[in-house]
């Protein structure tokens, strides 16, 4: 995961590669229930003030029927287009993908293996990420939480 800018994309390939489903499509199921306002200081990583509106999604990212990813995500609605935004809270496209236009890099802040405090038991690896547009402004601020079905040497490289 760590080689690309988008998990999405990641996930895609991986799912692809060990043909968890055909085809390997990465859907977002949003859990609609939970919510995660914005802290202060997920609202200093993101580069907005305590007025800015911060939305929060919590996904599980699966291919087929097999969880790969369970992901928190805080973003800046402001930072992203109407459609985008639109297309976020009535789809299950993933994050990565609907935003990929705005050309987007990934600053990764940490990574651990095993379970990150915000991620459920049984995570095999986690990262923390922030989005960034070309001119650095944050876009959205992520935990990904990996389950065992990424289980593989290559895979699950820290670096």
């Amino acid at each position: 995961m760590a080689a690309n800018d988008s998990a999405t994309a990641a996930l895609g390939q991986w799912c692809q590669t060990q043909r968890i489903a055909d085809p390997p499509v990465i859907r977002a199921l949003a859990d609609k229930v939970e919510l995660a306002p914005a802290s202060a200081q997920v609202r200093e990583t993101l580069g907005v003030s305590s007025e800015d509106l911060v939305r929060y999604r919590h996904v599980r990212l699966v291919c087929g029927t097999t969880v790969l990813s369970v992901a928190h995500n805080w973003y800046v609605p402001a930072r992203l287009t109407p459609e985008m935004n639109r297309t976020l809270e009535t789809s299950d496209t993933p994050f990565g993908k609907v935003v990929s236009p705005l050309g987007f890099r990934r600053e990764r802040l940490a990574t651990k293996r095993g379970a990150m405090p915000e991620c459920p038991a049984g995570t095999v690896l986690s990262h923390r990420a922030v989005l960034r547009l070309a001119d650095g402004r944050a876009i959205s601020l992520v935990v990904e939480c990996y389950t065992p079905a990424n289980l593989s040497s290559a895979n699950l490289s820290a670096d």
